[in-house]
C-alpha cells in the first residue's frame, strides 16, 4: 500500500508544482508592464510622406498639416475652425484675405508676396498653396495675425499648437517612465519620459493621469510617477488688433424712409414734418444693380442738405433684393465685393452721408461667409472715412445663424434687430407682426452676440390684416388699421400675452384678424429697449405711423 501511495503523492506534487508555476507565471504576466510600442504613424493617422499630425491646445485633431519645402501648411478649414476664423479664402479668384481694422491683407495663391492695402510685402516661403480641393496656408503667415505658438517635431511629423493662454495644470515626471496609449500597464507605449520632464495634466483618472507631453503625445501615465503638481500661467506677446467703433453719445432715434424712385425724395420734408425727436433717417437709396457689384443710387443732395438743419444724420441704406441680381454671385468674388464697397463709400463721401445701413436679406447659408467678409471689408473703408456702419439683422433663429452677429459686432458700429415679421405673408398661420415675447427673445439672443451699446431695436409702424379661408394678409399702417376697425364697428381687446390689442371680425363669409401696433404696444417694446440699455430704436417705416406715436417714443429716446 505504501509503494502504491508514493507514486500518487509524487504525481500530485508535480501537478501542484505545475499549477504553482502556471499561477506565478500568470501573475508575473498580469503585473509586468507591456513593452509593446504603438505605431506612431498610425497614432497620428499619417498616410502621405509629407503628412503632419496636429495637436491643438491639448487635442489631437483629425486633420493633417502638410510639410512642403520645409514649411508647415494648415488647410483652410482647420485654420477657420481651430485657430482664426477671420481668414477668408476666395475660391473664385484664388486669394487669401485677412481684415485688419484699417487695412485688408491679401495673398494670391502660389506667391511669396502679399499686400497690406496697396503696400507690397514679401516672405521667404509661399504663403498659400492649393490642390484640387483644398487651400493650405503657411503656419508662419497664420501666426503673423493670430496669437498662437507652435513647435514642430519629426519621426513622426507632428506640430503642437497653443492658441489659448492662461492657467494650466502641470506636473514633473518623478522617474524615467512611459506614457501609454490608454490607462493600464498593458496598453502600448506611446513615448518615454525622463525624470524631470514637464507634462500638462488633462484628466485625473485615479491611478492614471491623462497628459500631454512637450513633444505632442497625448496619453496616460501612472499617477504615482508624477510629482510637483502645480498651476502655471502661459502667455505670449501679441498685439491684438483694435477694431474701433463710432458710438453716439445719445440714443439713436432712427426711421427708415422708403424711396422707390428719385421723386420719392421730395416727400421727405412733408413726411418728416410730422415726427418728433428723430435724429437719424435712413433713406433706401442704394441697391445692387447687377451681378458685377455695381449699385443703383437714388441719393439726393438736397435731401442730405435738409437733414442736418433738422438735427438729423443720414444713413443711406443699401439693399440686395433686386429681381435678376444674385447676391451670392456678387459677394463670392473679391473683385465684385470691392467694386460694391467702393461705390458705396464713394456715394457716401460724394453726398456727405453720415452712415451706411446694410440691409441684405434672404441670404442662403452658402453666402454667409462671403457676406461677413463683405461686412469686414466695408467696415475698413467706413472706419477710414469716419462713416457709421449699421447692419440690419433678423431676429436670431437656427436657420439664420450664418449671419454671424458676433463677428458683425466686432466690425460694425451698430446692429439693428428687425424686431418684426414674426408672421409674414408666407406664414402658415395668422399671427402678430411683433409680439412682445418675440421681441424680448430677439433682444436676448442678440445680446448674447453683441454688446448692448451697439444694438438698436427695430420696431414696426405697420401690422397685417389677415383673412382666412384661404389665408391671406395685407400690410397696413397704424391709421389705416384704426380706420378698418372703425368702419367695421370692431373694438379691439388687449392681449397681455402678445403685448398688443387684438381684434377679430366676420365679413363677406371670411374671418379677419389683426394684432395692432399703436402707442401701447410700441411702448411695451420701448420698455424692453430701456431695460436692456440698448443704443436706440429704429422704425419701419416713415409714413405708416400715427403722428402721436412720436410722443411715446420720446419718453424713452430723448
Amino acid at each position: 500500500m505504501r509503494r502504491k501511495r508514493l507514486p500518487v503523492l509524487a504525481v500530485a506534487g508535480i501537478v501542484i508544482i505545475i499549477l504553482l508555476v502556471v499561477l506565478i507565471g500568470s501573475l508575473i504576466k498580469k503585473y509586468t508592464p507591456s513593452k509593446d510600442r504603438a505605431d506612431l504613424n498610425e497614432y497620428f493617422a499619417l498616410e502621405a510622406e509629407n503628412d503632419v499630425g496636429i495637436i491643438v491646445q491639448n487635442e489631437k485633431i483629425e486633420a493633417k498639416a502638410k510639410l512642403i519645402d520645409g514649411t508647415i501648411y494648415l488647410d483652410y478649414d482647420t485654420v477657420k475652425q481651430y485657430l482664426n476664423s477671420r481668414f477668408y479664402f476666395d475660391t473664385k479668384e484664388n486669394v487669401l484675405l485677412y481684415t485688419l481694422p484699417k487695412d485688408v491683407v491679401s495673398a494670391e495663391v502660389g506667391k511669396k508676396e502679399y499686400n497690406i492695402s496697396k503696400t507690397v510685402n514679401s516672405e521667404n516661403y509661399t504663403i498659400v498653396k492649393t490642390d484640387a480641393q483644398t487651400a493650405y496656408i503657411a503656419i508662419d503667415f497664420i501666426q503673423k495675425y493670430t496669437n498662437i505658438d507652435y513647435s514642430y517635431f519629426e519621426n513622426p511629423n507632428r506640430v503642437v499648437i497653443t492658441n489659448i493662454w492662461g492657467n494650466i495644470s502641470v506636473a514633473d515626471a518623478k522617474k524615467n517612465t512611459q506614457v501609454r496609449y490608454r490607462g493600464g500597464i498593458k496598453s502600448e507605449i506611446l513615448t518615454d519620459v525622463v525624470k524631470g520632464d514637464k507634462l500638462i495634466l488633462l484628466e485625473d483618472e485615479d491611478d492614471w493621469q491623462k497628459v500631454l507631453t512637450a513633444d505632442g503625445f497625448i496619453g496616460y501615465i501612472k499617477s504615482n510617477a508624477l510629482s510637483n503638481i502645480r498651476e502655471e500661467e502661459t502667455s505670449r506677446e501679441f498685439d491684438e488688433p483694435e477694431y474701433t467703433s463710432i458710438k453716439k453719445d445719445y440714443k439713436v432715434n432712427m426711421v427708415w424712409h422708403q424711396t422707390f424712385t428719385a421723386a420719392a425724395n421730395d416727400t421727405f420734408l412733408s413726411s418728416i414734418a410730422n415726427t418728433k425727436g428723430v435724429n437719424t433717417v435712413s433713406p433706401t437709396w442704394f441697391s445692387l444693380a447687377d451681378n458685377d457689384g455695381n449699385i443703383k443710387s437714388l441719393a439726393n443732395e438736397s435731401y442730405v442738405n435738409y437733414a442736418p438743419q433738422l438735427g438729423m444724420e443720414v444713413w443711406g441704406m443699401v439693399s440686395n433684393l433686386v429681381e435678376g441680381v444674385d447676391t451670392h454671385e456678387v459677394l463670392s468674388y473679391t473683385s465684385k465685393r470691392e467694386k460694391l464697397s467702393n461705390q458705396l463709400i464713394a456715394s457716401a463721401i460724394n453726398y456727405n452721408l453720415d452712415g451706411i445701413n446694410v440691409d441684405f436679406e434672404e441670404l442662403s447659408s452658402e453666402t454667409g461667409e462671403a457676406y461677413i467678409q463683405f461686412i469686414r471689408e466695408l467696415s475698413v473703408k467706413c472706419r477710414n472715412n469716419g462713416i457709421i456702419l449699421s447692419i440690419d439683422n433678423y431676429v436670431s433663429a437656427p436657420y439664420n445663424l450664418f449671419y454671424n452677429r458676433k463677428e458683425q459686432s466686432v466690425f460694425a458700429d451698430y446692429l439693428i434687430i428687425m424686431g418684426y415679421d414674426e408672421h409674414y405673408s408666407g406664414s402658415e398661420e395668422a399671427g402678430s407682426v411683433a409680439s412682445i415675447g418675440y421681441v424680448s427673445e430677439g433682444i436676448k439672443a442678440m445680446l448674447e452676440e453683441a454688446p448692448a451699446e451697439k444694438v438698436i431695436l427695430g420696431i414696426p409702424f405697420y401690422t397685417r390684416l389677415w383673412s382666412e379661408s384661404p389665408l391671406k394678409c395685407s400690410s397696413v399702417g397704424m391709421d389705416e388699421a384704426s380706420r378698418i376697425l372703425s368702419v367695421n364697428g370692431v373694438t379691439p381687446e388687449w392681449d397681455s400675452n402678445c403685448g398688443q390689442y387684438y381684434a377679430q371680425y366676420e365679413k363677406d363669409g371670411k374671418t379677419y384678424k389683426i394684432w395692432l401696433e399703436e402707442a401701447t404696444s410700441i411702448e411695451e417694446k420701448l420698455k424692453l429697449m430701456k431695460a436692456n440699455n440698448l443704443a436706440g430704436v429704429a422704425a419701419w417705416k416713415l409714413g405708416l405711423e400715427n403722428s402721436s406715436i412720436w410722443d411715446t417714443i420720446l419718453k424713452y429716446v430723448n
